[in-house]
């Protein structure tokens, strides 16, 4: 598979690669890559099972036309557009069969926000011009014919309404590229301010897992997608914002770490348990 090394996009043509070899789909050649997007287009497999150009006669058979890999974070999804017009996901029983029940799913994100991690798919005919968009697996939007086969859809996602937008470029021909913005920035982008203006927290307990949320900027406490009740205090060495998860006391310490360039220091404290902070 070549591989161009361009924005850091040579991964996720090896995660394509190896998603597809497993489902005895072949080799793609990655002809565009662009922020988190990358383009994949199928080439042409003779007898011989060498790749290359499409051999006269019958000589050999296009398996497949176009594929788009989306990736968000550590994660990929590979899905096959087929010349009939409906895609299936690269892989008989793996993790991406559910995809099959949408004919024209192009690509699928996950945006870690404070009350939870939101999955946000996107269906695009190319034919009829028809979008759709899935959050959570809720349908916010949806148009059947378009006469534009680009643009963008905006919606919200989460308890807080957050802004999302899905940019639709051509790349060359028949082929998309399928963008994710978030409050105005590429999801990337948006992901890096993220992690300089959140703590985040994965815990256990009483065989129940927990995800805990500190919005540094407003010092709102998230748990498991719901806005905490808290009570602040100050104390000899910083301040301590208290709450309760079900019977467990917790409560987050804020402390000067003494340097300019790391700021404030907050540490999550359950049952006089520290946690460790999780990185999304």
């Amino acid at each position: 598979m070549a591989v161009r090394r361009e924005n850091g996009c040579q991964r996720a043509g090896f995660v394509l690669s190896k998603e597809l070899n497993a489902a005895g789909l072949g080799c793609f050649a990655l002809c565009h890559c662009r922020g988190t997007s990358v383009t994949a287009i199928r080439r042409w497999k003779g007898r011989t099972g060498k790749e290359g150009k499409r051999p006269k006669g019958n000589g050999g058979r296009a398996l497949s036309s176009v594929t788009v890999t989306v990736i968000s974070g550590r994660r990929a999804t590979a899905i096959l557009r087929r010349r009939g017009g409906g895609t299936r996901a690269a892989g008989t029983g793996s993790r991406y069969g559910h995809l099959e029940k949408m004919t024209d799913l192009v690509a699928v994100w996950e945006v870690a926000l404070s009350d939870g991690i939101h999955k946000i798919e996107f269906e695009h005919g190319t034919t009829s011009g028809k979008r759709v968009v899935y959050v959570d697996g809720k349908e916010e939007i949806r148009k059947e014919w378009m006469f534009k086969l680009v643009g963008k859809e905006t919606f919200t996602v989460g308890a807080s309404k957050t802004r999302a937008t899905i940019n639709i470029d051509a790349v060359s021909g028949f082929a998309y590229e399928y963008t994710l913005e978030i409050n105005g920035k590429s999801l990337k982008k948006y992901m890096e301010n993220r992690s300089k203006t959140t703590n985040t927290w994965v815990l256990s307990l009483g065989g129940t897992d927990y995800r805990v949320v500190l919005e540094k900027d407003t010092m709102d406490v998230w748990c498991n997608g719901k806005k905490m009740e808290t009570a602040g205090e100050f104390v000899e060495d910083g301040t301590e914002t208290h709450f309760s998860v079900g019977d467990h006391s917790c409560y987050i310490k804020a402390v000067s770490s003494g340097k300019r360039k790391e700021g404030i220091i907050h540490t999550l404290i359950v049952d006089d348990r520290e946690i460790p902070e999780a990185v999304e």
